[in-house]
């Protein structure tokens, strides 16, 4: 059986006395370059210490720590006249994620301590998910079409400086659309298209191109689109999302799964859980570590494993945690999710199974 590889969405907590405020004038004065060394050498340390975190818990093709609000992050530069060659069109120089500068330095110590290459996976926010954020129906395909090249763009940069630099590449790419399929807004027109624009420099270059969806309403329409390898299911919180999916459908299109195997609403598990033994989880000390190893144990992400497989075989090409684990209220928990999700992962395809 060929071994799926373990990455993560991207977003992770901020360490303790970090604000989203200071992290918010950090990025925007290191990008306009107003007193750069002083903010620099912190936002750099916290995004390599989120990685080494990432990494040290055995996540295999890690995604940079997405600190940033994933719409403004690439929304404000692509809507800044100063940084475009016409409207929603950002210039490819000015197409750039701080993130990746920063993971330079802690890939040379990944060469130096691994002996090989740091597999990253990069994630810019799609360009359905920024057009209707910021423009109601009806879809006017050429705004769309100018968005969709943008976040080309971002996605391109990341792989070419990557290209530049001996110590890490680019693995993997994403598009996040996570309100394809939620938002009733959202109709099929254009996505085609605009999924097209935006993933083409990357399936070019070999580069595997992932869609994170929070629902598979479109997972039809996604098929179509050449550019798109590998389509997301947050299936370790809603399992049922797995029978929406035709197997023959991926056949025949060639596309593969990354499956969700470990569950990231921690809101919802806190919940339930604090239903059944009566506690308050955000309250009681322990009880958040005891809520994440109920509900994420090894155990169960190898069932969830073993389900996917059953279904699915060697479609899937990517198993990780459903989501992005920023809303986790500390890093500790987070790296606990990481960890078993690990664990879980190793017993699959380690020890036995029934798939």
């Amino acid at each position: 059986m060929k071994r799926a590889i373990f990455d993560d969405i991207g977003s992770y907590p901020l360490p303790e006395g970090t604000t989203k405020e200071w992290l918010k004038e950090a990025f925007a004065k290191i990008e306009i370059e107003i007193e750069p060394t002083s903010y620099k050498n912190k936002l750099y340390e916290t995004i390599k210490d989120a990685m080494w975190q990432k990494i040290n818990a055995g996540v295999e093709v890690p995604n940079y720590p997405q600190f940033q609000n994933m719409i403004s992050q690439f929304l404000e530069p692509i809507m800044d006249d100063e940084r475009t060659e016409a409207p929603l069109l950002i210039r490819e120089e000015e197409a750039k994620m701080v993130e990746m500068d920063a993971l330079e330095e802690m890939a040379e110590e990944y060469m130096e301590k691994k002996g090989e290459k740091l597999k990253l996976r990069i994630c810019v926010t799609g360009p359905i998910e920024l057009y209707y954020n910021q423009f109601p129906p009806p879809v006017y395909i050429d705004v769309l079409s100018n968005l969709a090249k943008s976040v080309g763009r971002f996605i391109k940069h990341a792989i070419e400086e990557a290209k530049g630099n001996r110590n890490y590449e680019v693995k993997c790419a994403s598009i996040d659309e996570p309100s394809m399929g939620l938002d009733p807004r959202i109709e099929e027109e254009g996505i085609i298209t605009a999924l097209e624009l935006a993933s083409e420099y990357a399936f070019r270059k070999g580069i595997d191109t992932q869609i994170h969806l929070h629902s598979p309403i479109f997972y039809d329409t996604v098929c179509q689109v050449e550019g798109i390898s590998v389509i997301g299911l947050e299936s370790a919180a809603n399992p049922s999302l797995l029978t929406l999916i035709d197997k023959k459908q991926l056949d025949k299109y060639d596309k593969f799964l990354r499956i969700g195997v470990s569950r990231t609403d921690i809101l919802s598990m806190a919940a339930e859980y604090d239903e059944i033994h009566h506690t308050n989880a955000f309250k009681d000390k322990g009880v958040l570590d005891t809520v994440v190893n109920e509900y994420n144990s090894p155990g169960k992400v190898k069932k969830r494993l073993e389900k996917a497989y059953s279904i699915f075989g060697e479609r899937i090409k990517y198993v990780g945690p459903d989501c992005g684990l920023g809303p986790f209220p500390n890093q500790e928990l987070a790296y606990l999710v990481l960890k078993n999700t690990s664990a879980g992962i190793k017993d699959f395809y380690n020890g036995p199974r029934s798939v």
